[in-house]
């Protein structure tokens, strides 16, 4: 399925040296940030408290929000488990503050709204937790990041895989870049945003790879430029659709999903931006640069009636 076909190759490659530097430049400023103000941590990560009430009828959250904001609680996430009338509230850790006593205020406070509130469960998440998800979390990225590499380096060749991880990293970093830098804070959801964004941008750059590689057989008097730029304009129409789709069921999350769901959306639309632009320019690119050519994806000669003589005939397939 095809919106619209471009019937004449797009010159991507000519603009690689710009584009990747502006991309150099993101990335260190991402790097920056990282450094100079740190991620803003959730309670899963730092330690806090965890309430549980149940309410009599269907809960409204944005109520719940507000008397517990009166309190001079921040960063306090309030969402729905099990049904629309339970209620998890998880409060980040205050000094001179114990659990037993967040939950009495919060309780309290919840209380002098609607009666019938009750408290099913509160809980103490200590530091120690939140170290352990963070080691976790870390060994899933680099596990995420082993397994794209071996998988493009049996289905292609080293060298796409080296640009494909170079470039997804590019985007995960870039990511973390943008929350450093405005404080939004980074909790479980958003980490599952980052590793899914992995995939997804790994999905584009696998697409482009593979009808490199075809191009490769089909037109033999191509240059590798050539090649490249007739396979970034062959696929912007699948591109379109695909990332287009999806980013309008992400959006409907951020404006309609409601507080729990808005870090999560927000970086999974910067991931989808940021992972189209470097599948079709940085990945590409570094795969140009890394020498990639016809003998490393095309074993023995290759032939095809019809091959046109033309290498700027841009012929879309």
């Amino acid at each position: 399925m095809e919106f619209f076909r471009i019937h004449r190759t797009i010159p991507f490659m000519r603009h690689a040296l710009v584009l990747n530097a502006i991309s150099v430049i993101t990335f260190l400023l991402a790097v920056f940030f990282l450094f100079s103000r740190g991620l803003h941590l959730s309670v899963e990560f730092t330690g806090g408290t965890v309430m549980e009430v149940a309410y009599t009828q269907t809960a409204d959250l944005g109520k719940v929000r507000e008397a517990i904001a009166k309190l001079g609680f921040q960063d306090v996430q309030v969402q729905n488990f099990g049904t629309s009338r339970d209620v998890m509230i998880r409060l980040p850790a205050q000094k001179g503050v114990n659990a037993a006593q967040q939950s009495t205020q919060v309780l309290d406070a919840l209380k002098s709204v609607d009666p019938s509130v009750q408290l099913r469960r509160n809980d103490f998440v200590g530091p120690q937790v939140g170290d352990e998800l963070t080691t976790n979390g870390l060994k899933a990225l680099a596990m995420v990041v082993v397994g794209i590499m071996v998988y493009l380096a049996f289905r292609f060749e080293w060298k796409f895989a080296l640009a494909t991880v170079l470039a997804n990293l590019h985007d995960v970093v870039i990511i973390l870049g943008f929350f450093a830098f405005f404080q939004w804070e980074f909790s479980l959801a958003v980490l599952a945003a980052v590793l899914a964004v992995l995939g997804y941008s790994v999905n584009e750059s696998v697409v482009i790879f593979d009808r490199i590689r075809e191009n490769f057989r089909r037109y033999r008097k191509m240059s590798t430029v050539e090649i490249i730029d007739n396979a970034i304009t062959s696929t912007i129409s699948r591109t379109i659709i695909t990332h287009g789709s999806t980013q309008l069921v992400v959006l409907s999350m951020f404006f309609f999903g409601g507080p729990t769901l808005h870090y999560f959306a927000l970086a999974l639309t910067i991931g989808i931006l940021f992972g189209i632009y470097s599948s079709a320019f940085v990945a590409a690119a570094i795969a140009m640069w890394l020498g990639v050519k016809r003998e490393d994806l095309v074993k023995g000669p290759v032939k095809r009636d019809g091959d046109p003589d033309d290498p700027n005939s841009g012929a879309v397939v």
